[in-house]
């Protein structure tokens, strides 16, 4: 099965700050990019928080103590008002786990690091939602070809395949019963399906059939 990696999705190009970054410049930069939130890095580019428009907001209305001729968020720095420890995701991860780490953590953004932590890139849930765009003939076509065929090297016109707006209705009879929760599974998981309706059946219930059994042996921890 292929799956679309964090790193197809990514933008590799990354608007970041660093823990002194002031809060005005932090605040210029999500303006100017048109950008909600941005990771904070250390001296060797490793992940260290995120600061988001909502952190800036919460610190902007967080009372101060009262200073002469002096903003009080003047001195305030990207460190101080970010979200740490920073929720990241490394670039061979899929684009699925990424979107269950986000839903999870309640974020809207993943900063996308190597195998060092260092930043490499970034993913949203804007950058994820495209997965749910796929046609639905395409849908069709992975399920006949990654999955039906590649998979579980059934025939094409064994397992009639439906799919509308992202929802895909199998109908048909396998070989076996155990194929069937496999099959959905195995659909469920493709990119861009919403939903899985299946009255898939199997010629054989394999599933009472008792494994062979062994011979007690002791093995040798």
């Amino acid at each position: 099965m292929k799956h679309i990696k964090v790193g197809d999705l990514m933008t590799d190009e990354v608007v970041a700050v660093v823990s002194a970054t002031s809060f005005k410049d932090v605040a210029k930069l999500l303006a100017q990019h048109d950008i909600s939130g941005l990771p904070v890095v250390d001296d060797e580019d490793r992940v260290v928080g995120v600061v988001s428009e909502t952190d800036l907001l919460i610190r902007q209305g967080a009372p101060v103590a009262p200073r002469s001729e002096v903003s009080p968020l003047a001195e305030v720095t990207a460190g101080e008002v970010m979200s740490t420890p920073a929720v990241t995701v490394h670039a061979e991860e899929t684009a699925a786990d990424a979107a269950r780490l986000m839903t999870r953590r309640s974020v809207e953004r993943l900063p996308v690091v190597d195998e060092e932590e260092r930043l490499v890139g970034i993913v949203t849930r804007r950058d994820l939602l495209r997965l749910f765009l796929r046609p639905d003939a395409e849908i069709r076509r992975r399920v006949i070809d990654d999955v039906l065929g590649d998979v579980l090297d059934v025939r094409a016109d064994v397992v009639e395949v439906h799919v509308v707006d992202g929802v895909v209705a199998l109908s048909g009879v396998v070989d076996r019963q155990s194929q069937v929760p496999v099959l959905v599974r195995l659909v469920e998981q493709l990119e861009g399906v919403v939903a899985v309706v299946s009255s898939v059946t199997g010629r054989i219930d394999d599933s009472l059939l008792a494994p062979p059994t062994r011979a007690s042996q002791s093995m040798p921890w």
